[in-house]
This record gives C-alpha cells, structure tokens and sequence, in this order.
C-alpha cells in the first residue's frame, strides 16, 4: 500500500506546482455555493448579491409557469429518460420540442442535444474529418474550438469578424471539405458576427456556414428567433445553426436546426447525439412552455435593450471602458487579470456579483469584469452597480 501512496504523490507534484502556478498568476477558479432559484438577487456562500454575472437574459429561469410545466412533465414522464435517443429515450415530448423548436426558427427540422458544446461537437465531427478544414473565428467559444480539434480536420483561425481574412484563409485552401464556424453573439465580447458578410463568402467557396447563437436566441430578432432572424438570413444563408435553452430559455439543452438531410445525418453519425442519454422528458415539457413565453416576450425584450443602453450611457460618463457590444454581455475591459479579480473582489464587498474573465477565457492581456443584464433587473440596479464601478475602476484615461 505505501508503494502506492507514494506513486500518487509522486504523480501529483507537477499537478500541484501547476496548481500554484495559476494561483501566482491570479488565474485560479473557485467554485461558490448559491442557495435557492436562480435570480437577480441571488444568496452565494451564505450572502445576498445583486447578479450581474448570469445568462439569464429573460428572467425566465425562476419564471413559475414553467416550474409549474416542469412538475407535470416529472408526474407524466418521471425524472429520468433512461436511454440515448435511439434506444426508447425519445419521447412525445422531445419530438414535440423539436418540431416546436423547427417552426421558431423556421427550418423544417430541429434536433435537441444535452448541451450546446456537445450540438458543436456533433456538427463538426458529424461534417468534416481528416483531409477536410475548418475555419474558425479566432474569438470562438471554446465548443466549437474543441469540435475542430477533434474531428481530425485542420483548424485554421482567421482574425476576429475579419470577413475578408476569412476569404484570404479559404482561397488558399485546397480541403475538399470546408465548414465555417462562428459564435453569432460572442460570449466573452458580447459583439456579433458579420453574419451576412461570412454567409457570402462561405457560399462562394462552397462551405458549410455553422453558427451558435447561444447568446442570441430569445434576446435578439423578431420574437427572440435569434440573430440569423435580426440578419434577415435563413436556412439558404447559414445552414447550421445551434441554439442553447439553458439561457434566454431558463431551462437546459441545447438544439441544431437545419434542413432534413442534415437532421438525418446527424441522427445517423454524430457521435455525441448517439451515445449519449436523453434530456429527461419533463425539461422538453418545460422548455415548450418557455418557447411559448419566448415568442410573446417582447416587453421583456425591450426592458432589457433600455437597461444595456442605460449602463452604456453611464459607463461612458464615468469613462470607463466598454468593449462595443449592443447585446446583454458587457465586457468591461481592464488588461490585467490581478486588476480584474481585485476589481471582482471590491464589487463583491459591495454585494454586486460580477465576474472576473481572465485567460485562457480571453487573449493575455485582455482581462475583464463581463457584466451580464436579464429582463429581471431593474433601473436602478442599473444605476448601483454604476455607484459602485465609479469607485472601483478608474476611468480608461487614468490607467
């Protein structure tokens, strides 16, 4: 047994040293405890915050109607689904979701996925493979960066929204195969992407063009369909698209809608869809009662865009410095990580929860406080969390 011992020690000694290194650089995470429903005042480790750091940009996560459809759909469906998809894990629910999902975004066919990394992980892999590339947005969410590695295909980055670095990257590309793959709203800088523009040159070099639009469902387009919608772009123009429930939905699971071939291959090839169990059925439940509450949240919506634009105008008086984001994710950039956690620190102090991003999230030097709004909020929130940044950060100028 001690020779054991001491081989798991032994093993772990440059696990701890990396441990501490992250400490050093101010880059390590830890984990806090929150009590009761996910809201806007939210009690963490034993404290009330006002939240500034949640996706919930409609306010519906802690919305009673669908509490109340989830409990019916654990009473008709039970807790667990108890299978993948294509074994008996497939429900009435899930099939009604989906079709339900399809007809929002207007495309004829939907699939649902456990998580949005995963629906990423599924197209890319399901697409593309060795010999064939794909071109990511150097910015892009970890998912999609991820789904390229592993599909054996070569990763090639081209510059943030840089339309044209894009055309350069795939006029000298040889790949038989070529997906394009993009956030439509970034989640770290909270900008969009130039989706008309990459639809464009993606069509003209025959390539798929993948977007997830985690960060715009329900929040941007008419009716919340999303930020291909706001574009006035379709199923033509960006054959992929990728949407999460687990943030401007409230509830959990991610979906893929696209054309029916590719629904089809999906289903048939994609790895992370085959293999793995089914959402349980009661979230499908609630989830359809959540799109229902999506499609009629326009005051929410529009709530929601008066208190970004609040924050900006204010920000801006205080000369503090925004990244340019016109969407519920406002990136407030700071460069060090040491300054963003301090930063971090001292608005928690001041019970106002606001994240510190700092690398490998984000580019060295970049680090930042990402404050995030929901339809939940109030005006003056808005304003306390003005008060309180005045006297943490210094404005831009000063640094």
């Amino acid at each position: 047994m001690k020779n054991f011992a001491t081989n798991r020690v032994a093993l772990e000694v440059p696990l701890n040293e990396a441990l501490a290194a992250r400490r050093a650089e101010a880059l390590y995470r830890s984990r806090r405890i929150a009590e009761g429903a996910q809201t806007v005042r939210r009690c963490i480790d034993g404290r009330e915050y006002l939240n500034f750091c949640s996706n919930d940009y409609l306010g519906l996560a802690a919305e009673p109607a669908l509490a109340e459809a989830f409990r019916t759909g654990v009473n008709e469906y039970g807790t667990g689904s108890g299978a993948a998809h294509l074994v008996n894990g497939h429900t009435r629910a899930h099939h009604e979701l989906e079709a339900a999902l399809a007809e929002f975004i207007g495309r004829p066919r939907a699939l649902l996925f456990s998580t949005g990394y995963m629906a990423n992980l599924a197209v890319t892999g399901a697409l593309s493979g060795r010999g064939d590339a794909v071109f990511a947005d150097r910015l892009n969410h970890a998912s999609l960066l991820d789904a390229a590695l592993l599909s054996g295909a070569r990763l090639i980055r081209y510059g943030h929204c840089d339309a044209d670095a894009l055309k350069a990257r795939l006029e000298g590309s040889e790949a038989p195969n070529r997906l394009v793959t993009t956030d439509a709203v970034f989640s770290m800088d909270g900008d969009s992407a130039p989706l008309a523009e990459l639809a464009q040159i993606a069509a003209a070099h025959r390539a798929w063009l993948i977007a997830d639009d985690a960060h715009g469902i329900g929040v941007l387009g008419p009716n919340g369909r999303g930020s291909i919608a706001a574009a006035a772009l379709g199923l033509d123009e960006v054959p992929v698209l990728m949407g999460t429930l687990g943030k401007a939905f409230g509830t959990f699971g991610a979906f893929v809608a696209g054309s029916e071939v590719l629904i089809e291959t999906l289903i048939q090839q994609a790895r992370p869809y085959i293999y793995t169990t089914a959402l349980p059925a009661a979230l499908a439940v609630a989830t359809l009662k959540a799109l229902e509450l999506v499609r009629a949240a326009d005051d929410r919506r529009e709530h929601l865009a008066a208190l970004v634009q609040r924050f900006r105008d204010g920000a801006r008086q205080l000369g503090l410095n925004l990244m340019p984001s016109a969407t519920p994710i406002q990136p407030l950039l700071l460069g060090d990580a040491g300054q963003a956690v301090a930063a971090s620190k001292a608005l928690e102090d001041a019970g106002i929860l606001v994240t510190a991003i700092r690398p490998p999230t984000v580019p060295k030097g970049s680090a930042r406080l990402r404050i995030t709004f929901s339809a939940a909020h109030r005006e003056d929130d808005v304003d306390r969390l003005l008060d309180a940044l005045e006297g943490i950060v210094p404005p831009a100028a000063a640094r």
